[in-house]
């Protein structure tokens, strides 16, 4: 599929990967690594398990600014052709 971007153990998702870009929205999908999920700022649905099992799928546009597990800020900078920028850092 699309790129793949790991990040932090402490964000409680895995690789994070992109799974269409369309328009000025970007599609991506990431195992959970925690016991549970949040998100704030951008369509999102998906599943958790007490196990830490299941995934979780996020739909963003550009601009938009997501807050994930209240510890992980994550915002689509621009969409250039089927290529997505995406800033990934700590909330706050």
């Amino acid at each position: 599929m699309g790129d793949v971007v790991t990040v932090p153990q402490a964000y409680g998702l895995g690789p994070i990967e992109v799974m269409a870009v369309t328009g000025d929205t970007v599609e991506m999908v990431a195992p959970l690594t925690g016991s549970g999920f949040s998100v704030a700022g951008c369509s999102g649905g998906g599943s958790a398990s007490s196990d830490g099992g299941g995934g979780v799928g996020l739909n963003c546009g550009v601009g938009t600014v997501a807050t994930v597990n209240d510890v992980m800020s994550l915002e689509v900078v621009e969409v250039v052709d089927a290529a997505a920028v995406l800033r990934i850092e700590p909330a706050g």
